[in-house]
């Protein structure tokens, strides 16, 4: 049966799922979400897709998940990919992901969203300025880890880096500059190189160019 993916180009929460499902070699499709005209708002959508109003769902017979973490987790159950090679490791694994979850991905989405899909003139500056602030921070921490490193767990790629990357091949501006951070460009360039990377554009559905 093929699992099927509810998501949004524009939304790093859902590459952090797409990604996985695409290198794991499962059988997976997505079907779009009308984030922007806003579908995740209605009430069929709470009712029958994700009563916390959010995006991405996984939907497998009559498996369906929520948040891009549990969806991860899933992945790695279907696939043995991703989840760390020894319990340590998968430990690890899952210290980063909450930890992208609380201190990257949720900063980096927010300001991302207030400085691009939001009316200029109604762009709060003093916020948009706090939470770069508090990326910098988030950069420093990761790019000082990958030190020495080609993946943020063990040898190889896991949930770690598809859910630290969510938001980080995004060209809108949002304060983050690949040159500014040496070794996270240099992870970000290993994930580039797997077999089956695609950028979040190419890989779901929707783009800021469908609404220009």
């Amino acid at each position: 049966m093929t699992i099927e993916l509810y998501c949004f180009g524009e939304s790093g929460n859902a590459y952090k799922a797409a990604l996985p499902l695409e290198l794991s070699g499962l059988d997976w499709t997505a079907r779009k979400v009308d984030f922007f005209n806003g579908e995740t708002r209605t009430p069929e959508y709470r009712e029958n897709v994700n009563p916390m109003g959010e995006a991405p769902v996984l939907v497998d017979g009559d498996t369906r998940l929520t948040q891009s973490g549990v969806i991860q987790m899933y992945i790695t159950e279907k696939s043995g990919k991703f989840g760390g090679a020894t319990a340590e490791e998968a430990r690890e694994v899952m210290r980063w992901v909450f930890w992208d979850n609380h201190k990257l991905s949720s900063q980096a989405g927010m300001t991302r969203f207030l400085m691009n899909f939001l009316p200029e003139d109604k762009r709060p500056a003093e916020v948009i300025a706090f939470s770069q602030g508090r990326l910098k921070a988030a950069y420093g921490i990761l790019n000082a880890h990958l030190e020495g490193r080609d993946w943020i767990v063990g040898d190889g790629p896991t949930n770690a880096d598809f859910s630290c990357c969510g938001y980080l091949f995004y060209p809108e501006p949002f304060g983050f500059d690949r040159g500014d951070w040496p070794e996270i460009d240099r992870w970000l360039s290993n994930i580039q190189s797997l077999d089956g990377w695609k950028h979040p554009y190419d890989l779901m559905p929707g783009s800021p160019a469908d609404r220009a």
